[in-house]
């Protein structure tokens, strides 16, 4: 089996989001693989946000599929479609002020393995990655980030992969921003990058918030999803808008992103597990 890096496994972890409303209208945004871990069951879950997905009858997205050693075959892909009630596929986070959905996707998987005698190659997050209290206070206010997404829908579609952006944290991930569940990134964050994840990552050392180098240790934490951001509109006024999906056509723009993101803090994902252990029975 081939020995991926950490970051080339994580270009693995996410998937370009595709829908259509009942306009005919065509989107796209971004959405990442989560092991949620319930009791004693692991639940793979698609994470976005619910604005990728609300209103959009039509959906569907490509995953990469995988060898007979368990490597990945870049160039042959696995298409995935709904052509009815995308919407009602999502789970949506119990708190209707969070912009967060789930799909349950095992069965997808199990599909493409008994049907097509398909294997598919994806990295998936999980609870482990979510940073606890201690963790949280030992990161500073400004700390390197990866974004991993879609922005303006673009990708390398014939390798099915990602375009990785790096960012900082711009305030303390440790507070609640306007006391919400959120933190706010430095980083561009276009149309399509919508329920992108926001990591964490220090490869082979960093330095920690009193200044002593941590050699040969690396950090890897999910932070958050990235779902909206301030906007300068015509007028000079600031906005803060969602992240908007990627519309497949040319449309003028009256707004001027401001390099900013806001990010849904990834213990909201933890908030499934009531609803998911009720809905399926767990």
């Amino acid at each position: 089996m081939k020995e991926l890096s950490t970051l080339e496994q994580l270009c693995f972890s996410t998937v370009r989001i595709e829908t259509q409303n009942a306009s005919a209208n065509n989107f796209s945004g971004t959405g990442f693989f989560f092991n949620l871990q319930i009791d004693d069951k692991q639940v793979p879950l698609i994470i976005t946000n619910k604005h990728v997905v609300c209103g959009m009858t039509k959906g569907a997205f490509i995953m990469t599929e995988s060898d007979s050693n368990g490597d990945p075959m870049y160039t042959n892909h696995f298409p995935v479609k709904f052509d009815v009630d995308f919407e009602q596929q999502w789970i949506m986070h119990p708190d209707p002020n969070i912009d967060m959905c789930a799909m349950p996707f095992n069965m997808l998987v199990e599909v493409a393995r008994r049907a097509f005698n398909k294997t598919l190659f994806f990295r998936t997050f999980d609870n482990t990655l979510i940073p606890d209290i201690k963790q949280i206070s030992e990161i500073d206010v400004a700390e390197d980030i990866l974004m991993i997404g879609y922005p303006n829908g673009l990708w390398d579609s014939i390798n099915n992969m990602p375009i990785v952006r790096r960012g900082t944290t711009a305030t303390n991930i440790s507070l609640n921003h306007n006391g919400k569940r959120e933190f706010v990134i430095d980083a561009a964050c276009f149309p399509g990058s919508s329920g992108s994840p926001v990591i964490l990552f220090n490869k082979g050392g960093y330095t920690d918030k009193k200044g002593n180098l941590n050699w040969g240790q690396g950090r890897l934490m999910l932070l958050g999803v990235l779902y909206a951001g301030p906007q300068l509109t015509v007028t000079g006024e600031i906005e803060v808008v969602t992240i908007p999906n990627v519309q497949q056509k040319a449309l003028a723009v009256s707004r001027i992103p401001n390099n900013l993101g806001y990010i849904i803090k990834s213990n909201a994902i933890l908030d499934f597990i009531p609803v998911i252990k009720s809905k399926f029975g767990i």
